[in-house]
């Protein structure tokens, strides 16, 4: 990929801890946070870029250091890590939240490359300024902040409570260092003897600082480490930082690395292989997450705020998008995922939006997210042939009400199904949109397969028969003329109005990849070539970076790329991403067609997870040893 603009941010993160706002400039976390089952979203705690919550700090013989032009790069396409440099100084930063883990490290590095012996004072500090409440829209959390000496582990813990603690943030370092707080005023010594807390009010900054002073000879290098722990009080807090300074820092990233490797995926595009790993880990640990409270895994459109709808579930995203590439990664972390649909959210399925707990968000009917489940747990069936899941009775009774729900949007004369909603979210003025019935078309023949997977021959022939059905009412009352060819319709009322457009999100550019038709059929081919003619005005042909776009967002999108690496177009696709700068190398919603940087959607997870997919089917080569969690 080309270079990126700086400065950029460089998410990382796990199950449990996400850090989406890792910047490039200075290698300042301006927030972190987990997801709460118990607030049905996310809980951020939060500084700012002026004034972030963790920033490392380097002091050279009395004189403050500028920390700049900094040099980044990702260790097993996941953990980043940086380096500054002159002519006296080094410093090396690693940040890596290990799997498993309720937290996350800092590491630090100096070394004198000087020919004097140099007294150095480094570390970490920052500001906690407010907790964040998001669920797409973000809004503080009223309540105190407060800090104190921990006496559980002999550390600083920052506790959120409004009647009572809500979470607390602990950190440990290596090795004994001087900490302090700013409190009205006074610098504050966190130690043993300290007999109060601190409580900050809404409109006060709590400002920390973590200070080691060394004397460093020539060519000398000295290492800290800070474990950082988030937990529901401080005990939680503190010992999960003591649990990885008690692994140390060396068997933390060791691990870690391991995990990574052994779902690391291979391309025979080698140029692409770092889009296309940074992406699929991207997509594992923000489209997906376990909660703080309730230790549950749930599934996201992202768990970075960035993304303008985080922190919320939509079927497509995470079953059509995500899904896919978490089954390439971890078979039986995508088992848990279904899991989860088919027991969590399957009372509110084809419902525009859900919060975490299954809750109705966004009400609409879309008929792309009805069918969803049954592609997904197909598609995780037909790779494991773990038959068996079939027979779970949640899976029967999820099926049964999809299906049940399904029959309430057949129109009561043709085997045609309609949507309020479009694969986009916006409303569709006709009902019956040739995409979305394709997608039903394919879940019959995912159900029929089901059923002969299980024994029930019939009940295949029943749905056989259905997916015939709806075929035949595509090839017959979804075509219409433009400009002078028959080409499939976008949408039709079935009343003589037809519409003829294509948007990235459910793209007619899909039918061959969901096997609806060959890829060299005529009216595909003309629909294909219609809705890439310099009359469409959403195609950006005559632009430096042409991908299709559509009205919800008038930008090339990456999920159109996704699109072409799936139905034909890989080499052009292929090229196309390693001209385009995307975000900070992940996937976003759309791209500016003349310059190729984001344009709308950053930190767009589960569009990371179809491009990583996409990609790894485009250009397939060899997948290390999957194993799962």
């Amino acid at each position: 990929m080309q270079k990126q603009k700086s400065p950029y941010y460089l998410p990382t993160g796990n199950e449990f801890v996400a850090v989406p706002t890792l910047y490039s400039e200075n290698a300042a976390i301006e927030s972190i946070n987990f997801l709460h089952m118990g607030s049905r979203g996310l809980i951020e705690i939060v500084g700012s870029q002026e004034k972030p919550l963790i920033k490392p700090y380097l002091i050279w013989n009395g004189m403050a250091i500028e920390l700049s032009d900094l040099s980044w790069e990702r260790e097993d396409f996941w953990i980043p890590k940086f380096t500054f440099s002159n002519e006296r100084v080094q410093l090396r930063g690693k940040i890596c939240a290990p799997v498993g883990e309720r937290g996350f490290i800092y590491q630090l590095e100096v070394s004198n490359h000087s020919a004097e012996v140099a007294e150095v004072e480094f570390g970490l500090h920052g500001t906690w300024l407010q907790a964040i409440h998001s669920i797409n829209e973000s809004k503080p959390i009223q309540g105190e902040r407060i800090a104190y000496y921990s006496a559980w582990n002999s550390g600083l813990a920052l506790d959120f409570r409004k009647a009572m603690t809500m979470f607390s943030l602990g950190v440990l370092p290596s090795e004994i260092m001087a900490t302090t707080c700013w409190y009205r005023g006074d610098e504050v010594s966190i130690t043993e003897s300290m007999k109060e807390v601190l409580v900050f009010h809404p409109d006060e900054d709590l400002a920390y600082q973590l200070t080691k002073k060394v004397t460093l000879k020539p060519q000398e290098t000295h290492e800290i480490t800070f474990y950082w722990g988030v937990g529901l009080e401080e005990v939680g807090a503190l010992t999960s930082a003591k649990e990885m300074f008690r692994q140390g820092q060396q068997k933390m990233f060791a691990r870690t690395s391991q995990w990574l490797q052994q779902r690391k995926l291979r391309s025979a595009a080698p140029e692409l292989e770092s889009v296309l790993n940074l992406n699929a880990f991207f997509n594992l640990f923000f489209a997906t997450g376990k909660t703080l409270d309730t230790e549950e895994l749930v599934l996201v459109t992202s768990r970075s705020p960035r993304y303008y709808v985080s922190a919320a579930y939509w079927d497509r995203d995470s079953l059509l998008w995500s899904f896919p590439s978490v089954l390439h990664l971890d078979p039986q972390y995508a088992r848990e995922m279904l899991d989860y649909v088919f027991k969590r959210q399957i009372r509110n399925i084809g419902m525009h939006s859900r919060y975490i707990d299954g809750t109705l968000l966004e009400p609409g009917f879309e008929l792309d997210e009805l069918c969803a489940p049954v592609i997904a747990l197909h598609r995780y069936l037909e790779e494991t042939k773990d038959y068996d899941y079939l027979t779970e009775a949640y899976i029967q009774q999820g099926l049964k009400r999809i299906a049940t729900r399904l029959e309430t949007h057949r129109h009561p004369m043709i085997a045609l199904y309609d949507t309020f909603l479009l694969p986009s979210d916006d409303v569709t003025p006709e009902p019956y949109v040739t995409y979305d019935n394709v997608l039903v078309w394919k879940a019959f023949r995912c159900w029929a397969d089901m059923e002969t997977w299980t024994g029930n021959s019939a009940q295949s022939e029943f749905y056989l028969d259905q997916a015939a059905q709806v075929k035949k009412a595509i090839w017959e009352y979804c075509l219409m003329e433009y400009e002078g060819n028959t080409v499939f319709a976008w949408s039709t009322d079935l009343a003589g109005n037809f519409r003829f457009y294509d948007e990235p999100p459910g793209s007619l550019q899909l039918l061959t990849y969901y096997k609806f038709c060959e890829s060299d059929d005529l009216v595909y081919l003309n629909t294909i070539n219609a809705i890439r003619s310099p009359h469409n005005k959403y195609a950006f042909t005559d632009c430096t970076f042409s991908e299709m776009g559509c009205e919800h967002a008038n930008h090339p999108w990456v999920l159109s790329i996704c699109n072409s690496l799936l139905s034909g177009r890989s080499q052009e696709a292929g090229n196309l991403l390693t001209r385009i700068e995307l975000d900070g190398g992940i996937a976003c919603e759309s791209f500016d067609e003349h310059e190729g940087f984001c344009q709308t959607g950053e930190a767009f997870a589960t569009c990371a997870g179809f491009l990583a997919y996409s990609i790894y089917e485009a250009f397939p080569r060899e997948m290390s040893a999957r194993k799962g969690r």
